[in-house]
């Protein structure tokens, strides 16, 4: 498991801003409950990433393990395993995984079809986790500086032979106007910030790790929907 002192504090207050600050309206964003206006654009704009993610995997994914690297309530999730998957879901919030469980449709799995979702409560570079044939990394990744970013995806790497998909919040003016204004206000107040980032940058410092050696980001796609603005990168392994 990554040892970084600065992904583990920050890995802490997610943990605590999901569990305790912003559990209600989360699970009102991830439900088809009524919203506000912007509320809608952020939720469709999940909504579209999630799709491009899945797009990027086979439509089949029998046989496969997969990795989804911080399921919040678990939708992604629930997609992969339509498709087959056995999905290890994982997030370091344990009020989010146990409403993804309640979400859990009670068909999935029945009649011998689908695959199913082993939910779990931890961090998501855990190697007790064991390996994977892909990871699906949504917008779990986006708190972080570049090199955590990378640190991270090399603590996963070794254990996974196929794409890790992942998205990161692409250093638009917007995203670091926001990022700027976030630290003017009072600590107690804040979300935890999100740190904008370029794909350019990262793979620079996907080049500096190791265990990173021979992984490529093979394609980008950006989803701008009012205040939801994120790029997805598809990265492979060697010789993939």
């Amino acid at each position: 498991m990554m040892a970084n002192a600065a992904y583990h504090k920050r890995k802490d207050e997610l943990e605590t801003y999901f569990d305790r600050t912003a559990v209600d309206a989360w699970a009102k964003l991830t439900s088809d409950a009524p919203v506000g206006r912007i509320r809608r654009t952020v939720r469709a704009g999940r909504d579209s990433m999630r799709a491009k993610l899945l797009s990027w995997l086979p439509a089949d994914l029998s046989g496969m393990r997969l990795l989804d690297a911080g399921c919040g309530t678990g939708a992604l999730s629930v997609e992969a395993a339509r498709r087959g998957a056995e999905v290890v879901a994982i997030d370091i919030s344990a009020t989010l995984v146990k409403l993804a469980a309640e979400r859990l449709p009670r068909d999935l799995g029945q009649n011998g079809t689908g695959g199913r979702i082993d939910f779990r409560v931890g961090d998501m570079l855990d190697p007790a986790l064991g390996r994977f044939d892909a990871v699906v990394a949504m917008d779990s990744l986006i708190h972080y500086e570049t090199d955590d970013i990378a640190r991270a995806l090399a603590a996963l790497a070794p254990r996974v032979s196929g794409p890790m998909l992942i998205t990161i919040a692409p250093q638009t003016p917007l995203l670091t106007v926001m990022h700027r204004v976030g630290r003017l206000f009072p600590r107690g107040d804040r979300a935890p910030a999100i740190v904008p980032v370029s794909a350019a940058g990262l793979a620079r410092a996907m080049k500096r790790e190791a265990s990173l050696a021979g992984w490529h980001m093979s394609e980008t796609h950006r989803t701008t929907s009012g205040f939801y603005i994120s790029e997805a990168l598809r990265l492979l392994p060697p010789e993939a």
